[in-house]
């Protein structure tokens, strides 16, 4: 594990909202995270989908994750405004959000993340989020 890896997951492990969600960090590279969720019974909307709000949590955080990838160690990182698009029902076993960064800028990043459920070797795109990210 490297310095930027041990820092990022040492910072996700703090997330108690992840660990509520059962969120996992799996991968780190300099302006690229992802993040997986178990779809679990108790993240449905009322027709058996997986949640927006699980959708947008683990996008949030590995669009956030991707950005202090980009910062110097010690630095923090915060939302200042996230918009998503969902297109498909979340169905599956889990989700999967592939945080990037978009333009790494030194007031603000703007930042993107595709979210996929999957099931087995299937993999669906359900959700799209971009938003923008600020150093503090």
């Amino acid at each position: 594990m490297n310095d930027l890896d041990a820092r990022i997951r040492a910072s996700f492990d703090r997330q108690t909202m992840m660990q509520t969600l059962g969120a996992s960090l799996a991968s780190v590279t300099p302006g690229q995270v992802t993040i997986t969720a178990p779809i679990l019974p108790t993240v449905l909307q009322q027709h058996g989908a997986g949640h927006a709000g699980l959708a947008f949590s683990i996008g949030d955080s590995a669009a956030g994750y991707s950005a202090l990838s980009l910062m110097p160690e010690g630095a923090e990182v915060m939302t200042v405004e996230m918009k998503i698009n969902l297109m498909s029902p979340a169905i599956g076993e889990r989700l999967v959000a592939e945080g990037r960064v978009i333009r790494p800028g030194r007031r603000i990043m703007v930042v993107a993340v595709d979210v996929w459920a999957e099931t087995g070797d299937t993999r669906k795109h359900v959700a799209m989020l971009q938003g923008t990210m600020i150093p503090v």
